[in-house]
């Protein structure tokens, strides 16, 4: 699924001018080419490399990111994006949890695509597969605390998870949220959204 989504991205990637490769992405400060980069980063690097590049920064984890980004973006989007497509079956990764690669090209392929205009979402396997993984742990992300105390549902697929009032919708929505972006909180609904959106705003 994750060699899925990757080349998904690569095709919706592939007709971009440079205005939209320059675009501010829903992932921080970075645009589009910073985000694709660091997705080829993300399946470059080995466990061992990446606590040496952690070690190195000093655990300061934005330095560490920003490194291994420049590392991988090319000197052109045109390069940056042909670095991307040479990783998509790759099966290298900082992580044993499968489901955490995943979601780096499913979270990071909608901060990508919101802000493009592009309506390509990633399958429901895929969504639901990482859904399941937010739920259970904090990981790189708060996603279990964020979500404590309520009880989500998702409306197009499997996905369901804790017990409190009931927040609904797509399951890409639910990751998203999951993930502490709020691009996905206006298309969820139920007694719960207000506390996941103070939540979600307390995080930004």
């Amino acid at each position: 699924m994750t060699h899925a989504e990757r080349a998904a991205l690569a095709d919706d990637l592939a007709g971009l001018d440079d205005e939209q490769w320059a675009r501010r992405s829903l992932c921080g400060d970075w645009v589009v080419e910073e985000v694709v980069a660091h997705l080829t980063a993300a399946a470059s690097i080995g466990r061992l490399r990446w606590l040496a590049s952690v070690l190195g920064a000093r655990f300061d984890f934005d330095l560490h990111n920003a490194r291994r980004l420049a590392e991988h973006r090319g000197t052109t989007p045109a390069e940056t994006l042909t670095r991307f497509r040479e990783v998509v079956s790759s099966t290298t990764a900082a992580s044993g949890h499968t489901a955490a690669w995943l979601g780096e090209v499913v979270v990071h392929g909608q901060d990508i695509r919101r802000p493009l205009g592009l309506s390509t979402t990633p399958s429901i396997e895929a969504a639901t597969a990482v859904a399941d993984f937010y739920a259970s742990r904090d990981f790189t992300v708060p996603s279990k605390t964020t979500i404590a105390g309520l009880r989500l549902a998702a409306t197009d697929g499997p996905f369901a998870t804790g017990t409190g009032p009931l927040v609904s919708g797509p399951t890409i929505a639910l990751v998203m949220v999951m993930a502490g972006r709020t691009a996905g909180v206006d298309e969820l609904a139920g007694p719960g959204l207000p506390t996941l959106r103070a939540r979600l705003n307390d995080e930004a």
